[in-house]
Order: structure tokens, then C-alpha cells, then sequence
């Protein structure tokens, strides 16, 4: 099995290291020391953490470009909500530091921040707005454009800060992908109005799967 690249030892280090302590919590000599390099050594791939941050995200937009695509040459069926909205809530529990603290975050790396606004106001939005139309097409929700376009910013809005919802209103509960899966029960309750009596069984099926199934998702 070839050796992995300190290049990406150190991205992938930093993102467990971010996650378990939050990223204001770790330094680049706490990346280093984990690994058992020199902080030259580190300094080598990486100016400072901000970079290191940014390589992060690129990874994050990568999964979440890959995951939430919609299928040109495939039929979308409206069993594929569950797929897409897992898809959503599963980035945010793997690159769940991102979104401890992400106007934080966003305020103190310009570069992660131009990214980012243009990944969000480009192809974030652009994706919900394509996925939403097409589960209209299918007649699993009734909505116009005007009532998609407020769903795509509110569901959007608990995806970004779930997370830090759940921080504030209860502190002493560590996150979990348990509160990954409340968030996307939160999404639920949001498109529960639009979906219509054809589907309404399949929704209450989705709505279970979130509610009793364990999670199968890679750690």
C-alpha cells in the first residue's frame, strides 16, 4: 500500500485535529507534533494554517460537487431526497469544524472567504434550485418558483449553522452525527407543507429513516 504524502497527512490531520478541538484551539506546532515532523517540515507544504484551512474546503466543495450533482443522462426519483439531503448534512459532520464557527472563520481568511461566497452564490444555490425543480417536475412537492427560491435559502440556512445552533442553545451536549440527523429532520419539517398527498406516504418513510435508522456513513 503506497505511503501517503505528508502534503496530505497534514490536510488530514488537521481536519481530525479541527474537528475534535475546534480550529481555533490548534496551532500548526499542534499539527506538527501529531505527526512527528519539524514545524519546518510543515512550513515546507504550508505557509501557515490558513492554507492548510483552504485545502480543507477544496475538499469539502469537491464532496459536496461529487454528492449533490444532479444526474444529466439519470431520472431523478423522488426517493433520492433522502440521498441528497444525507449528502448535505454528511459533509457538514465530516468538515464539521467549517461550521463551528463559519462567519468566524470566513472573517479571518479572505481567500477561504472568496471562495467560499462563490461557491455557495454559484453552485450551492444553483444545485438546491435544479434539485427542488425537478422534485416538482415529479409532482412530489407543489411549489412555485418564488416559494423554491425561499426553500433553497432556508434549508441552506440549517445546513451553514445547525451546528452552531445547537452549541449555543445547548452547551454542554457535544455534537454528534445524532445532531447531523436532527438537522436534517429540521429540513424535513421545512418541506412537509409542499409535498403532495401522492407522496406523502414515501415522505413519512423518509422522515422514519431519520428518525430510527443508524447511520452508515464513512468516518
Amino acid at each position: 500500500m503506497p505511503r501517503i504524502k505528508t502534503y496530505d497527512r497534514i490536510i488530514q490531520a488537521s481536519l481530525e485535529l479541527f474537528n475534535e478541538h475546534g480550529e481555533r484551539a490548534i496551532t500548526t506546532n499542534h499539527i506538527a507534533a501529531h505527526l512527528g515532523i519539524s514545524p519546518g517540515n510543515l512550513y515546507y507544504h504550508f505557509r501557515n494554517k490558513e492554507e492548510i484551512i483552504y485545502q480543507i474546503f477544496l475538499q469539502y466543495r469537491s464532496f459536496m460537487q461529487t454528492r449533490l450533482s444532479v444526474p444529466g443522462n439519470v431520472q431523478i426519483e423522488a426517493s433520492d431526497m433522502l440521498k441528497y439531503l444525507d449528502t448535505a448534512f454528511h459533509g457538514m459532520w465530516k468538515f464539521r469544524f467549517m461550521f463551528y464557527d463559519l462567519p468566524g472563520l470566513l472573517a479571518r481568511n479572505e481567500k477561504l472567504a472568496e471562495a467560499y461566497q462563490k461557491f455557495v452564490r454559484e453552485e450551492i444555490i444553483e444545485i438546491l434550485t435544479r434539485l427542488f425543480r425537478e422534485f416538482v417536475k415529479l409532482s412530489f412537492i407543489q411549489a412555485n418558483d418564488d416559494e423554491i427560491d425561499t426553500l433553497v435559502v432556508n434549508c441552506w440556512i440549517i445546513v451553514k449553522f445547525w451546528f452552531a445552533f445547537q452549541q449555543t442553545a445547548n452547551p454542554k451536549d457535544p455534537i454528534t452525527e445524532e445532531t447531523s440527523k436532527r438537522g436534517v429532520r429540521q429540513v424535513l419539517a421545512l418541506l412537509r407543507p409542499y409535498v403532495t398527498e401522492t407522496y406523502k406516504p414515501l415522505f413519512s418513510q423518509i422522515e422514519g429513516a431519520f428518525r430510527s435508522a443508524q447511520s452508515n456513513w464513512d468516518h
